[in-house]
């Protein structure tokens, strides 16, 4: 018979991280919302749930990582957004967030929530951060608790 393993957002007596980035605050604070909306109705407590700002997207990985390391979050999210301008900015920051985050992920084994929008228009990201597109935010603090279960039932499959 196959084994199948698919976690479920169960958040009761997680701790979770948040890095949230200032710059284009007007969808971060959306992003967040939905966020923490959504790990409050999956059971993790308010107390359980640490936010940390950063200036900008480019700062995430690294206060994702800082939160990851200091063993006191079963996961972390990522949440920022950044819009495309007239310059090759973009891609440099959209290209070292990704790559940051997967290496935070990768490195602690911490799982990690990827809220970040990299969006064409201003318009686009308001859309994903709680207009008609839903919330990225939301959807990440889903996945986030669902990768833990996940690792929380391969570790028990493994030891049984």
């Amino acid at each position: 018979m196959v084994h199948v393993v698919d976690g479920a957002p169960k958040g009761a007596g997680l701790r979770i991280g948040i890095a949230v980035a200032r710059f284009n605050e007007l969808v971060t604070e959306r992003l967040l919302a939905g966020a923490l909306q959504t790990l409050l109705q999956h059971g993790v407590r308010d107390a359980d749930i640490t936010v940390v700002r950063v200036p900008g997207a480019f700062e995430l990985p690294q206060a994702c990582l800082w939160l990851a390391r200091g063993g006191k979050v079963d996961a972390v999210l990522m949440l920022g957004a950044v819009v495309r301008g007239g310059t090759d900015h973009y891609e440099y920051v959209c290209g070292g967030v990704t790559d940051g985050a997967m290496r935070t992920e990768l490195d602690t084994g911490v799982p990690l929530g990827f809220g970040v929008l990299t969006c064409a228009t201003m318009d686009q990201a308001i859309a994903r951060a709680g207009g008609e597109a839903g919330n990225k935010g939301e959807d990440a603090a889903i996945a986030a608790l669902a990768m833990v279960d996940v690792r929380r039932q391969l570790a028990a499959a493994s030891a049984g």
